[in-house]
């Protein structure tokens, strides 16, 4: 707990004594005990499943990820890589004898492909390049790897190496491109470019495949045969200023050319496969620029000479992640994101098709098949993430790295419902309520609003640090119901649900908020006397919204947000969507002016709000609440600035983390305090 704050009586409605066979409730502390884990590779015999587990360790004050294996059977598990702060994408060669991963060298400071071989040894370095690397595959003969390399600028033809006391200097950041700045990444300098290159297993030897100035090359994916590598091509770190990238196929040998096949545009998050003949390659494809906030990623497949288009997935209607083609080469396999779920999918090319693989409410975020196996990373409302089996529709769990944890724990129960919003459009979401609740009370009600907003409040219990699930169920523990609504924008019920609030923002995602605190304060769970509400990123623009909307609430938490959108121009990496959705200012400032007037209201104001950012937050910079936080602190309302030094948009360090959550509890014990 923060020093000098005390729980008020009554703060927390339901105590842990109260829970059954000694269960306590969840706390800020156990951020330190859980465990995330991702990047599930299946073996390609099948026999073993590589992923990646990462804790946040307390006395480093970092987060540290190793590498761990699971035996198909569930029998062996095996921690390959001591925990560090640098390892991730283990990769299996083709014959299995390798596990690579990427990692720092001892005495480095750059990461690079290491190789364990599975017949014993240490890790031993096979990349040594001054540059970042992005991401790397194994050639299908497992001779090669195809190697993603990041370079911050490109030096002059013929220039000589700099001295080591020139290139202390810190130089001046000159900047040509529309999209100029990421999050993380940080500027984007004239002359930046990302190229593919070619690394010979045995020698290390590394050539470039790709070399032309100023351009990012992406998402590189080897044809089955080992002669071609599809790749994706932008002029910008993203998608160019018209919203389309290049898809590209080039020879697997140094020196030959690319060949663009097609031109389209570019998805949330693009995923190349090839069918297994070697002569098809499946992509993902968004929407026009002024719908670029609001993709869908939909599939497509091609030819790799150029053509027509095969196959999409328009008839389902929904986002799909991580495509693969099946064995036979007749249909996709991929995750769907619907309706407050994921779930693995096999959509037919010939008729578009889709059929689920796992029924129930596990919510699936990765797979990965091999020999016939699928594994898959899923939870549900009551576990947190762990490597499964899929199994004739059914999950067989391999790993329980988080089981002693969440085996003390008593989560509050998880309900969807269902209401109609001002207009009548049906909207969807959950509550979380506390553990040992009481149907005949009503409680006090937060609002914890998800972000994107072309993202989906959904099942399962992440325990990554953005996640939003673990923030319900912190606030559910201290007594309080928590309401989750998938307002319109959001993801997960099809693009016209997504598209409705294009150019007028904070309107019917208010009007779908609202009509759920109405919902539930009818049902009489919620004491409409006692609300708060809260959000980070496009959540605490929602947030910023309300508050200038309606007097109701008692407390407000308003993480990474912007009340004056007009000053976000420039400032943030939206400008692709700025132009084409609101466009320019200097056109449009009437439709500017509206959709930033919680800042340009801030009067109307009267709830005691908390914000939070991280001062290196380049996707909504932390001058978004520096701002709404002056007004507040002008107008006399009570408020809160905290920043958080040497953080994006997402906090990593994990002592922040807990500050965070401990923050955002005692926010609302003081200024939302239970009913008795």
């Amino acid at each position: 707990m923060l020093a000098g704050i005390a729980l008020s009586c009554g703060a927390a409605i339901a105590r842990a004594a109260d829970s059954p066979a000694g269960r306590r409730h969840l706390e800020p502390d156990d951020y330190y005990r859980t465990q995330n884990i991702t990047e599930p590779q299946c073996s390609p015999d099948g026999a073993w499943v590589a992923y990646v587990v990462t804790v946040n360790d307390r006395d480093a004050d970092e987060a540290r990820s190793a590498v761990w294996l699971v035996s198909w059977d569930g029998s062996q598990h095996v921690r390959l890589t001591n925990p560090s702060a640098s390892v991730r994408a283990p990769r299996w060669s083709p014959d299995g004898r390798y596990l690579s991963f990427l990692g720092t060298p001892a005495g480095t400071d750059s990461k690079q492909i290491m190789l364990l071989d599975r017949r014993g040894g240490e890790a031993r370095q096979l990349t040594t390049v001054g540059e970042e690397i992005m991401d790397y595959a194994w050639s299908p003969d497992g001779k090669r790897l195809l190697v993603v390399v990041r370079h911050s600028t490109e030096p002059a033809a013929g220039a000589a190496k700099e001295s080591a006391e020139a290139a202390k200097v810190p130089k001046p950041i000159v900047i040509d491109a529309m999209h100029f700045k990421v999050d993380e990444d940080g500027y984007i300098a004239a002359g930046s470019a990302q190229h593919l290159y070619l690394v010979d297993v045995e020698t290390g030897k590394l050539g470039a495949l790709t070399q032309d100035v100023g351009v990012t090359d992406d998402s590189p994916a080897w044809s089955p045969d080992g002669t071609q590598i599809a790749f994706v091509r932008s002029h910008e770190r993203e998608a160019d200023p018209d919203g389309m990238t290049d898809l590209d196929v080039i020879d697997s040998r140094i020196g030959a050319t690319a060949r663009q096949i097609i031109r389209v545009y570019a998805p949330n998050h693009q995923h190349l496969a090839w069918s297994p003949d070697s002569t098809l390659v499946a992509f993902l494809q968004g929407l026009e620029p002024k719908y670029s906030a609001y993709i869908q990623d939909q599939l497509v497949v091609i030819p790799a000479r150029g053509g027509g288009l095969r196959a999409s997935t328009n008839r389902l209607d929904r986002a799909i992640e991580e495509p693969e083609f099946t064995g036979d080469g007749k249909a996709v396999a991929a995750i769907v994101e619907d309706d407050g779920l994921r779930y693995p999918a096999r959509i037919d090319l010939a008729t578009g098709a889709s059929e689920r693989l796992l029924a129930g409410a596990d919510v699936v975020t990765a797979m990965s098949a091999g020999a016939g196996h699928t594994a898959v990373i899923a939870s549900s409302d009551a576990a947190a993430p762990e490597i499964y089996a899929l199994e004739q529709g059914r999950l067989r769990k391999l790993t329980g790295h988080n089981d002693a944890l969440f085996a003390e724990l008593e989560l509050g129960a998880v309900e969807d419902i269902r209401f109609r919003s001002r207009d009548g459009t049906e909207i969807h979401g959950f509550i979380v309520k506390p553990p040992g609740y009481i149907p005949a009370r009503k409680y006090p009600t937060i609002v914890w609003i998800h972000g994107g907003p072309n993202l989906q409040d959904q099942h399962g219990l992440p325990v990554d640090a953005y996640t939003r699930q673990m923030q319900r169920q912190l606030l559910a523990a201290q007594g309080y119901v928590v309401l989750a609504i998938n307002y319109r924008g959001s993801s997960g019920r099809g693009a016209a649900f997504s598209r409705a609030i294009f150019g007028d923002w904070g309107h019917r995602e208010i009007e779908d908020l609202f009509a759920g605190i109405d919902y539930v304060v009818a049902r009489g769970i919620a004491d409409g006397a006692h609300l708060g509400i809260g959000g980070w990123s496009y959540g605490g623009i929602l947030t910023d919204y309300a508050i200038t909307s309606d007097r109701r609430f008692k407390a407000a938490v308003s993480g990474a947000g912007s009340g004056n959108q007009l000053a976000m121009y420039g400032s943030d990496e939206y400008e692709l969507q700025y132009n084409n959705e609101l466009g320019p200012p200097w056109r449009a400032s009437a439709r500017w002016m509206k959709v930033s007037y919680p800042f340009f209201h801030a009067d109307r104001i009267h709830t005691p709000t908390l914000f939070l950012g991280g001062d290196k937050d380049f996707n909504v910079p932390v001058a978004g609440g520096e701002q709404m936080y002056q007004a507040l602190r002008t107008l006399g309302v009570p408020t809160q600035l905290v920043v958080y030094p040497g953080q994006y948009h997402t906090l990593t360090r994990p002592s922040f983390l807990h500050d965070r959550a401990e923050r955002i509890l005692d926010w609302f014990r003081r200024y939302l305090a239970p009913s008795r």
